[in-house]
C-alpha cells in the first residue's frame, strides 16, 4: 500500500465513521459535522463515551488498534443504552457497522454520566486483561522486545540460550507494516503453526526517529532480508513475507553504509584497516586438532576451554575439527599436553566456496577471503556494469523496488539505459564472531536499514540446555548488559532489591490508607 492508497483508505474510513455516527454525535449534544472531521472526531467520541483522550492515539496505532477499535465500538453502544450481549456481539462481528443501525434508529437515547465500572467480576477481569494486553503490545511494538539467541554465531559475547531485551528506541521504532496481526507474536502462532498475520492492508515503511545511528561493531537485531520461511519450520523460495514478519536475526554490524569491506585470512578489514572488535568480543575459528594419543577426550577439552558452540566437534580419524576455538583461548589450547598439532581450518584465497554471496563465478570468494566490496550508502552513486551488477542486483531490484532487465550487454532500470546507479537507502554488513559457523552477510549480502529491528541492551535470562536442574541457569549472566567494556556484571541483586522495595512501599501505602 502506497502513501496515496493509505490516505484514500484513511479518508474512506473517516467518511464511513461519519455516516454511521453523525446522529449519535447530535444526540450527545455535539454537532453532526464533527463526526466527519478526521482525528478531531475521535477526541469528540472519547468525550461522548466518557473515556480519556489518550485512547485516541491508540486507535490509530497499527496492531494496538485491533484491540482498541472493538472496545470503542462496544463503549459507543453502551453510551446509547445498547448494553445487551447481543448488541456487543453484533457490533464486534460486523466490525462496527452495527452502529449504523443504532445511528438511524428512531429511539436513540444518550446515557449521560453512565457508570464505567464493570457490572460483574468477569467483566472486571476482561477489562483488566484488555488493558494489560494493550500496554504490553505498546511496549513490545514501540519500545522493547524480548528475543532469544538461537545460534552460536556471536559466541562469547552472546550465548545460545541468552534471553535479550532489544531496544527499539535506539535506532527508532518501526511502525508495524502488517496492520492485521496477533499482538506480541512474530510470524507464526504458537502450537497452531500458522501465520500470525494477514498480508493485506500492508503499510509503507515508516520509522520513528531514534537517538543514535548504527555504528561499526554494534550488535544489531534485524529481519533476515532473504527470508522466505512460511513458518519457522518450512521454507519456500517463492514465499513472500512482509519485512516486519521476516525471521529475526542477530549479528554484529562490521561495516556501515559507505564502507569498503574485505575479509583477509578470516579477519575483517574496513577501508583498508583491520577491524578492531570491542574487548568483550572474541573471534572464533575452526581448528583441526591432532591429539598425541587415542585417549584424547575431545568432550573434556571442549568443557575445559569453555567451547559452547552446539555443533561442537567433528571426529576425522584421529584429527578432530573443533568448530569454535576463540582467539582468547587458542594459546592455552595449543599448549595443552594432549595436543600434538593445531591448525586453523581456513579456505584458500581465490578458491570459490558454494553458497557465498554473490554466487557468481566472477567473484571467487569464500568465508575467509571475501571482497573488497562497497557497502551502499543513500545518495551515493556508483558506476554500474555487468561485472559489478551481481553485487547490487538484489539491492536495485528487491530492496529499492526497481524494474531491472539485461538486454545483451545493456542494463535497463525502469526501462532506461543505466551505466550508473544512485542508492536510495543505507545498507549494513552483518557478520557473526563465530566466523566458521555463522550464516551471515557473506551468504546473503546486504541488510537495508528498513530491516533493522533494534539494539540488544541486556540479558535478562540465560539458559544452558547442557546443564541440569538449577545448573541450567547461567546465574552470572542474569541482568548483564550486552554493551560496555570489561567482564559483564550481573545487576540481578540490585534489580531484585528495587522490586522488593517497590512491593514494600505499595504494602505500606495500602496499610496507611486503611
Amino acid at each position: 500500500m502506497t502513501f496515496t492508497n493509505l490516505l484514500v483508505f484513511f479518508l474512506s474510513i473517516q467518511l464511513l465513521h461519519g455516516l454511521g455516527t453523525w446522529r449519535l454525535y447530535a444526540k450527545a449534544g455535539f454537532k453532526s459535522w464533527q463526526a466527519f472531521v478526521p482525528i478531531y472526531n475521535a477526541f469528540i467520541l472519547m468525550r461522548i463515551i466518557n473515556r480519556p483522550w489518550y485512547w485516541v492515539p491508540l486507535l490509530f496505532l497499527p496492531v494496538i488498534n485491533l484491540i482498541m477499535l472493538p472496545v470503542t465500538w462496544v463503549e459507543t453502544c453502551r453510551s446509547f443504552g445498547r448494553n445487551s450481549k447481543l448488541d456487543t456481539f453484533l457490533v464486534v462481528v460486523t466490525l462496527g457497522l452495527y452502529l449504523f443501525v443504532i445511528n438511524y434508529s428512531t429511539d436513540i437515547r444518550y446515557v449521560e454520566n453512565r457508570s464505567l465500572h464493570a457490572k460483574s467480576t468477569s467483566g472486571d477481569w476482561v477489562s483488566s486483561i484488555l488493558f494489560a494486553v494493550v500496554a504490553a503490545t505498546f511496549v513490545h511494538t514501540y519500545f522493547f522486545q524480548p528475543f532469544v539467541i538461537p545460534t552460536s554465531s556471536l559466541e562469547k559475547t552472546l550465548l545460545v540460550g541468552d534471553f535479550l531485551i532489544v531496544s527499539k528506541v535506539h535506532y527508532g521504532a518501526r511502525i508495524p507494516m502488517t496492520t492485521i496481526a496477533a499482538p506480541m507474536v512474530h510470524d507464526t502462532l504458537p502450537l497452531l503453526n500458522v501465520k500470525s498475520y494477514l498480508p493485506k492492508l500492508e503499510l509503507p515503511y515508516m520509522r520513528i526517529p531514534g537517538f543514535e545511528k548504527i555504528e561499526r561493531n554494534d550488535i544489531v537485531v534485524f529481519n533476515w532480508p532473504v527470508d522466505t520461511m512460511m513458518n519457522m519450520y518450512y521454507t519456500d523460495k517463492y514465499y513472500y513475507k512482509p519485512i516486519d514478519k521476516k525471521t529475526n536475526y542477530v549479528k554484529r554490524c562490521v561495516a556501515v553504509a559507505g564502507d569498503t569491506l574485505e575479509v583477509i585470512d578470516g579477519y575483517v578489514h574496513i577501508n583498508g584497516k583491520r577491524n578492531v572488535l570491542p574487548d568483550r568480543a572474541q573471534l572464533q575459528f575452526s581448528y583441526l586438532v591432532q591429539p598425541k594419543s587415542y585417549q584424547f577426550d575431545a568432550k573434556n577439552m571442549r568443557e575445559l576451554y569453555g567451547i559452547t558452540d552446539p555443533f561442537g566437534i567433528i571426529n576425522r580419524q584421529n584429527t578432530y575439527k573443533f568448530m569454535a576455538i576463540s582467539d582468547g583461548i587458542i594459546g592455552d589450547f595449543k599448549n595443552n599436553p594432549n595436543v600434538e598439532k593445531l591448525v586453523r581450518d581456513i579456505d584458500e584465497p581465490g578458491k570459490a566456496a558454494s553458497g557465498i554471496f554473490p554466487n557468481d563465478n566472477r567473484y571467487p570468494w569464500n568465508y575467509d577471503y571475501f571482497g573488497p566490496l562497497y557497502v551502499p550508502k543513500a545518495g551515493q552513486t556508483i558506476a554500474l556494469s555487468l561485472d559489478n551488477l551481481p553485487l547490487y542486483e538484489r539491492v536495485i531490484r528487491v530492496y529499492e523496488n526497481n524494474d531491472l532487465k539485461i538486454e545483451g550487454n545493456t542494463i535497463l532500470i525502469n526501462g532506461k539505459v543505466a551505466n550508473k546507479y544512485t542508492f536510495n537507502k543505507d545498507y549494513y554488513w552483518m557478520m557473526g564472531d563465530n566466523r566458521h559457523n555463522s550464516q551471515d552477510a557473506r551468504v546473503w549480502g546486504f541488510v537495508p536499514f528498513d530491516h533493522v529491528v533494534g539494539k540488544p541492551v541486556f540479558v535478562w535470562m540465560s539458559w544452558d540446555t547442557n546443564g541440569s536442574g538449577f545448573g541450567k541457569i547461567r546465574w552470572e549472566r542474569l541482568f548483564t548488559t550486552v554493551g560496555g567494556s570489561g567482564k559483564p556484571v550481573s545487576y540481578l541483586i540490585p534489580f531484585l532489591a528495587v522490586i522488593l522495595g517497590w512491593w514494600g512501599y505499595r504494602r505500606w501505602k495500602h496499610r496507611k490508607s486503611i
